[in-house]
């Protein structure tokens, strides 16, 4: 066995290669520069040594391997070291591939939005047929307790991000899985910081879908013109697409127009009915996306769809924070204006006429570049209050996205004045959702804890 340093270990991925490393009987230590829940917990728990910040001393001498994470770069001070000391080094997504997917079939699943909640909607799927599958998910599932396991089945299901594979390896991390079953789940703009247009994105996806071999499968969203276009650049994989539309070889029904209910079609045939915790048109879309995936790798649908009335989802995806004064409070992991329109129009879909109160942090890069500037004022339509967290760092101004808002709106340059511009409106019967793709300063349990208190 080898000793692995996890350089970002506290990134989604990075911790879940370091739960598999571990799982497989490597001695695995790590450093990151942020250290936050829920990886931080997870890795804790697990028993891996986790150092702040980006000393090389931080790396013990008689490392083996040091994996490097996407988010670090040339002048990172670890990894010149690194560098200069002529270690070995390679990129988490290079890991998996070398260390855990030979001989497996590996389900992915791609797209900009719902990633992580349709990685693990199979996964518990393919749990529930009894295949005891491994994964790599990007966030904490509720039902497993961990973002990543070896597993002893046969399947391996991983969140198949598009993003940079690491400072050496530029292309998207999907393209080292060679999955068997791919999901397209959706594509639109985003990663602005290393994107410089949608086609650029495509041309990555094809990539993917030039890896997907000819007994394999590619479950495409029907309804998403750009996969349709990435498609037409050359596919040599059956293909079955999903959308709502009846046409399309997967489809559903809505019983409930928050999406708490459906009936699943499988090109016209009606196979059973849906009643889940999950809320929202875009979970229907995961669902059937995750529906498909399984029944590709011979997996019936009828025998796993009792399955998702027990559903949890993954940590931080609308998760319910807890409830006082009659108060409700959500944190969300939002990172894009259509993942925050669609989470908002499901959770308006449930709680009718009640006031929806967000807090947002523009914290993804895009976000922070103001890639999506002009698209976040009309993604917040659902919100009756909007407090922006427009820290001093931000180069664009969020006062235009405020002014432009249905709702009230403010601006607040800390946590701790986002916290306070809350508890000054919240009252009885509000739903308080925190959007942020990062730590948010602990706001959302902050903010629930000072609620308890009055």
């Amino acid at each position: 066995m080898a000793k692995l340093h996890i350089l970002g270990i506290a990134g989604t991925f990075m911790g879940g290669v370091a739960a598999l490393a571990r799982e497989l009987g490597h001695d695995v230590e790590g450093s990151d520069q942020a250290v936050y829940p829920p990886m931080s917990t997870q890795l804790e728990k697990l028993g891996i040594s986790l150092k702040q910040g980006y000393d090389p001393a931080h790396i013990a001498p008689d490392c083996d391997t040091v994996v490097i994470g996407n988010a670090l770069s040339r002048g990172n001070p670890a990894v010149e070291q690194v560098l200069d000391d002529g270690r070995r080094y390679v990129s988490g997504a290079q890991w998996l591939a070398e260390n855990v997917l030979p001989g497996r079939d590996t389900l992915a699943v791609a797209g900009t939005h719902g990633k992580t909640t349709t990685t693990t909607i199979l996964t518990w799927l393919l749990e529930a047929a009894g295949r005891a599958p491994g994964f790599l998910i990007g966030g904490v599932a509720e039902d497993f307790g961990v973002s990543a396991r070896v597993g002893r089945g046969r399947e391996f299901v991983v969140e198949a991000d598009e993003y940079d594979t690491a400072f050496f390896d530029k292309r998207s991390k999907f393209v080292h899985y060679r999955p068997r079953v791919a999901i397209l789940n959706n594509l639109e703009y985003d990663h602005a910081d290393i994107f410089p247009d949608v086609a650029s994105i495509q041309r990555q996806f094809h990539h993917l879908v030039r890896t997907v071999p000819r007994r394999g499968r590619l479950i495409v969203n029907g309804e998403d013109e750009r996969l349709r276009e990435v498609l037409a650049m050359g596919c040599w994989t059956p293909v079955e697409t999903f959308g709502l539309d009846g046409a399309f070889d997967w489809s559903a029904r809505l019983l409930a127009a928050d999406g708490s209910a459906f009936v699943l079609l499988h090109r016209g045939e009606a196979l059973g009915e849906v009643r889940w915790p999950l809320l929202g048109r875009h979970n229907v879309m995961n669902a059937l996306a995750a529906l498909a995936a399984a029944h590709a790798v011979g997996v019936d649908p009828r025998a796993v769809l009792g399955a998702l009335a027990n559903f949890r989802s993954v940590k931080r995806r609308l998760e319910v924070i807890g409830e006082h004064a009659g108060v409700t409070v959500y944190d969300d992991f939002a990172h894009h204006p259509t993942a925050i329109a669609t989470t908002l129009s499901g959770l308006r879909a449930k709680v009718a006429g009640a006031r929806i109160l967000v807090a947002i942090e523009p914290r993804s890069n895009s976000m922070r570049l103001g890639a999506h500037a002009d698209a976040l004022a009309p993604s917040l339509h659902e919100a009756d209050a909007v407090v922006f967290l427009h820290r001093p760092e931000l180069p664009w101004d969020a006062g235009k996205v405020v002014g432009a808002l249905r709702g009230e709106g403010v601006t607040v340059p800390t946590a701790d004045a986002l916290i306070a511009a809350l508890l000054e409106r919240a009252r009885a019967g509000d739903h308080v959702v925190f959007m942020s793709n990062g730590g948010f300063d602990g706001a959302p349990r902050r903010f629930f804890d000072a609620l308890r208190q009055g």
